[in-house]
């Protein structure tokens, strides 16, 4: 629900809305217009007797919003979002690059491939210190281990730090530790989850379901900014069709979809989404041309011997390469 207020409304006359409205449960949020002061109210609004509301003098009148996530929509949020993560900038043509092994193994993998992206242009590191694997003979990571791993090279090279949680037992750690909680695929649904990592207040990457609607993606960024979060990023990583030549089916459409409907950032992760190396630097200048705010992209310094996904992951000096084509694409878009 919005209230569109009228011209001159005065504070004394919207404070008793509010404090009614916060008594209720709701979630207020302050809607800017060109010309137009309005209110938005988000949570359970079919309680609401819209008489009741008319009654004050300084409600115009009243407009019920259709769409279930209100908090992550436009209609709430009109302008793009823009966040400020330790000095780097994602969102309304704020270009981010977080680039990074699959997997953190040891700690001379770990700086060595930091260093290497920081000097090709990424602003952050990603790297998994706990993973989802789809065998449970697999690699799943060095846990705890890798968090500290990543402590370690976030000190050598001043980037931020984007890795996954999996489980709410590690919550209090990754507050701590980590400069952006990723949602992985499996994991967006997860509602339960999703609240308690919102609570934390910590910026989010959120990750689309193999399976999951653009609504649905959008549903669970709700759940994270109801929570508390305000810093949501939504990625696109493919999503599981009939098609196996490529690991997934990566939904480009998915950028101005999602921009049209959500003021949140919009990231593009080639690795998952393809499976290939090989197919890594195109979609990333598809994603680029496509209007994306930035990649999500797996850097090993040895593939083949990688202990997680190194099909995926291009090498540095592979990654130098396309961060000076994507620049090229940037600059031709403008």
């Amino acid at each position: 629900m919005i209230l569109i207020l009228k011209q001159g409304a005065q504070e004394n006359e919207i404070e008793p809305i509010r404090q009614k409205f916060e008594a209720m449960g709701l979630i207020i949020q302050e809607i800017k217009g060109e010309n137009t002061r309005m209110i938005g109210f988000a949570g359970d609004t079919s309680k609401i007797n819209e008489d009741d509301v008319m009654v004050h003098s300084c409600v115009e009148r009243i407009m019920r919003v259709s769409e279930p996530y209100k908090l992550a929509g436009r209609k709430f949020h009109p302008e793009t979002s823009i966040f400020d993560i330790m000095g780097r900038k994602i969102g309304g043509g704020e270009f981010a690059i977080i680039a990074g092994p699959c997997s953190v193994e040891t700690e001379e993998q770990i700086i060595s491939i930091a260093e290497s992206v920081k000097s090709s242009g990424a602003n952050f590191l990603r790297g998994g210190a706990f993973k989802p694997r789809t065998s449970p003979y697999a690699f799943k990571g060095l846990g705890l281990e890798g968090l500290e791993l990543l402590e370690l090279a976030r000190k050598q090279t001043g980037l931020p730090i984007v890795t996954e949680i999996m489980s709410p037992e590690y919550l209090e750690v990754f507050a701590e530790k980590v400069d952006i909680i990723q949602i992985g695929a499996r994991n967006m649904q997860n509602f339960t989850l999703l609240r308690q990592v919102g609570e934390l207040k910590k910026p989010v990457l959120l990750k689309r379901g193999l399976s999951s609607t653009i609504e649905e993606l959008l549903m669970s960024a709700e759940y994270i900014i109801s929570g508390g979060a305000s810093q949501v990023i939504l990625c696109e990583r493919g999503i599981r069709t009939f098609e196996t030549t490529t690991r997934n089916t990566l939904d480009l459409s998915a950028i101005p979809v999602l921009h049209a409907k959500s003021h949140l950032p919009v990231l593009i992760d080639p690795s998952h989404a393809t499976g290939y190396s090989n197919l890594v630097e195109s979609m990333s200048l598809a994603a680029t041309a496509g209007g994306a705010d930035g990649l999500i992209i797996e850097v090993h310094n040895n593939p083949e011997k990688a202990l997680c996904d190194g099909a995926q992951s291009i090498r540095p000096e592979a990654f130098d390469n396309l961060m000076g084509k994507i620049q090229k694409i940037r600059e031709a878009v403008r």
